[in-house]
């Protein structure tokens, strides 16, 4: 029999085990935790890699030791190459202190590789830099405080690398977001910067090519040429239940909201990212460096 007492019991359970789900996904998941993703694809001739994306330096939640930290961890897991995938900047407002990106570039300025470090943009990068939105294009503080740092930065380009005499293609895109709408920026509606035809235009022989973009909406346009698009932004929907994100920011909803994606034999991965926007929460996709094995 249900009793008031029985209620109240259960009733108290459930006040204290929402209020031990939210201080983990507010105070341990976001803060403390850090996975590592591993994927295995088998196109040829192609390098293994490390994949870092959204970062959102801030703090308490991504401070400059912590990104430090990570990047030991990274640079201890070995990979032939290493990107970013953009969304340095904070993202959010519930910080005790903005870091500045003078600060964490030079965090990632210790990340090493042997083909090198390659970095592009996301939107949050564009989004905080009132002179790049005034602008309308160019760079942003974030594109010069990583090559100040030695990273390389991708800006619609793709460059060749070569592994043990085979090569492969990075290419890069500007971001699909960069550019808000308003009436002091003078756009009646969000504007991307990335060109898509143009970057893999570069590309000048049949060897592999990876594509960097920061935000899967992308890849229903790539053409079969790309068999490996690397993306973030998601965030895996920053809360995720049985394989499922109920709030994703992207146009398909669930479809490009986290892991690896095979469409038409075209493969995207996309990463749960590191830090957080909008909300410092985190529930079932803890930050994660992402491990790429292909060959």
């Amino acid at each position: 029999m249900f009793t008031r007492r029985g209620f109240v019991k259960l009733l108290g359970g459930g006040f204290f085990g929402a209020m031990a789900l939210g201080g983990y996904a507010f105070g341990v998941e976001p803060l403390a935790r850090l996975s590592v993703a591993r994927y295995v694809l088998t196109p040829p001739r192609w390098p293994s890699g490390l994949k870092l994306a959204d970062i959102h330096a801030c703090e308490p939640w991504m401070s400059t030791r912590r990104i430090t930290s990570i990047c030991e961890r990274a640079n201890a897991l070995g990979g032939d190459v290493t990107v970013l995938l953009g969304d340095y900047a904070a993202g959010m407002n519930l910080v005790t202190r903005y870091v500045h990106s003078n600060e964490w570039s030079k965090a990632l300025a210790t990340l090493k590789a042997p083909l090198g470090v390659h970095a592009i943009m996301g939107n949050h990068d564009w989004w905080e830099d009132r002179t790049a939105q005034k602008n309308g294009g160019g760079e942003t503080f974030g594109h010069r405080a990583l090559a100040e740092a030695g990273i390389e930065v991708y800006s619609n380009r793709a460059v060749r690398l070569e592994k043990d005499g085979s090569g492969f293609w990075l290419a890069g895109l500007e971001d699909q977001l960069a550019l808000l709408p308003g009436r002091k920026w003078k756009r009646a509606s969000m504007g991307g910067l990335d060109d898509l035809d143009g970057t893999l235009a570069q590309v000048t022989d049949e060897a592999p090519v990876i594509l960097l973009a920061h935000e899967p909406d992308i890849f229903p346009k790539v053409p079969p040429r790309v068999a490996l698009t690397l993306s973030g932004h998601t965030h895996g929907g920053q809360v995720r239940f049985a394989g499922h994100s109920p709030v994703v920011p992207s146009r398909f909803g669930d479809r490009y909201a986290y892991g690896h994606i095979v469409e038409y034999d075209r493969n995207l991965i996309v990463s749960g990212g590191l830090g957080c926007s909008i909300a410092p929460i985190r529930f079932g996709v803890p930050p994660e460096i992402v491990v790429v094995d292909i060959g």
